[in-house]
């Protein structure tokens, strides 16, 4: 089902074929999530005409799937190792990225930007990294594309430093701004888009007795603020030894009753526990400003975040359902014994290229409200022994759709 390709000066080299007769890998996985470089890690064995021809940093390589006809990785080698079993039998092992990591190879140069608008300023800093990977063997090269994330006024207040392209991104526009980066190619072209809500709702449901073979949900209370201290403009200072981070910064005392904090009582409350974090706002110069945009992003980001990790059989396979499973996509989730019935979001993916039955997802970017949380985990309290003949009757079926599968 999956074709794999090293490429080195062009040279093209097939090293794992399902066709009978052709080269095959020991292991491959990929694993992709939202705003990480893929990886994939694969093991390879002498009798492979490709055993010699792999060499970090260097080499390309790609993964296609030849049912659907979609590059499921694409990118380079990276770190390998090399392996001797007891009975004396040799292989290498090799770690891999996609080609978001070529924004590592790349530092940013320091710069002070005013009223600048979103897609302006990406264009900055990938102009920066283009220059210093100009002439590298490979191209690293990037295209800025689609840009739908916006900042209120649209006009930034920004510096950039000398940190590596990628960590630049994340600091001064996603962890700020949110929204999601994904690169594209286009006619031999290399696209990279920030995308503020990327996806679809798809047709396909991931269902108990249907194609969910196990679930596990995970609460992650570690990004809550139950007070939140907004940070405005820098305050000029007479202290020449000030770092970035010291430096004195416009607060909501004079217009908070002294206070330079504001409080989630809801959350405070659900937790049981005072959590305080800052949060800055270059551009913000006026106190009341400033306490508005605080109260904002406590209402819009302060959730604790549910993860579910499922393992379900990608029925695509058979031409039973109409999607595939996607990064990015939404996927009704519905499983009563745990009290879950929501659109879900696919934010990580593991691909096995040789055992695509075990493919597992990891579903995301659900937040809930303290009151959502006390609600839905005393709901779910009470329904701990219910529907365990649902239970069982899956079984028998997801035994019979992976003999299918194999």
């Amino acid at each position: 089902m999956y074709k794999v390709t090293i490429i080195n000066d062009g040279i093209e080299t097939v090293i794992h074929h399902p066709a009978f007769g052709q080269p095959k890998l020991q292991s491959g996985q990929i694993k992709q999530e939202i705003n990480k470089a893929d990886g994939f890690i694969f093991m390879i064995l002498p009798n492979n005409p490709g055993y010699n021809l792999i060499h970090p940093l260097k080499t390309l390589i790609k993964v296609l799937n030849l049912k659907t006809g979609k590059l499921e990785f694409d990118g380079r080698v990276l770190s390998p190792t090399e392996n001797m079993a007891e009975s004396g039998a040799f292989a290498k092992s090799y770690h891999c990225e996609s080609e978001l990591g070529y924004l590592n190879d790349s530092a940013q140069r320091h710069g002070e930007y005013h009223d600048i608008s979103v897609r302006d300023f990406l264009q900055v800093i990938i102009d920066n990294h283009n220059r210093d990977v100009a002439d590298d063997d490979i191209d690293k090269t990037f295209v800025v594309g689609e840009v739908t994330v916006t900042d209120p006024n649209d006009s930034l207040y920004r510096y950039l430093g000398y940190e590596s392209t990628l960590d630049t991104i994340f600091d001064k526009l996603i962890d700020r701004l949110g929204g999601e980066l994904q690169v594209r190619k286009e006619n031999g072209v290399r696209y990279l888009d920030y995308l503020q809500n990327p996806g679809e709702l798809k047709e396909t449901e991931i269902r108990l007795s249907k194609n969910l073979k196990s679930i596990t949900k995970e609460v992650d209370p570690s990004e809550i603020i139950t007070r939140l201290i907004p940070l405005g403009t820098r305050i000029e200072s007479d202290d020449s030894d000030a770092t970035d981070a010291s430096q004195a910064r416009l607060t909501i005392e004079s217009v908070n009753n002294g206070k330079d904090y504001i409080v989630d009582e809801d959350m405070e409350n659900a937790l049981g526990t005072v959590v305080v974090k800052s949060h800055v706002w270059d551009d913000i110069t006026v106190p009341s400003i400033l306490k508005t945009r605080g109260e904002q992003f406590l209402a819009n980001n302060n959730r604790v975040k549910v993860k579910y990790t499922i393992d379900a059989l990608d029925l695509f396979l058979l031409e039973k359902d109409p999607n595939q499973f996607e990064v990015g996509n939404y996927h009704r989730v519905i499983n009563p014994v745990m009290n879950i019935d929501e659109n879900l979001r696919i934010v990580g993916k593991t691909v096995d290229i040789l055992y695509p039955n075990q493919n597992s997802l990891i579903v995301g970017d659900l937040f809930k409200t303290a009151s959502q949380y006390q609600f839905e985990a005393n709901k779910s309290a009470s329904k701990v022994f219910e529907l365990e003949g649902v239970v069982n009757t899956q079984s028998s079926r997801i035994r019979g759709l992976l003999e299918q599968v194999n």
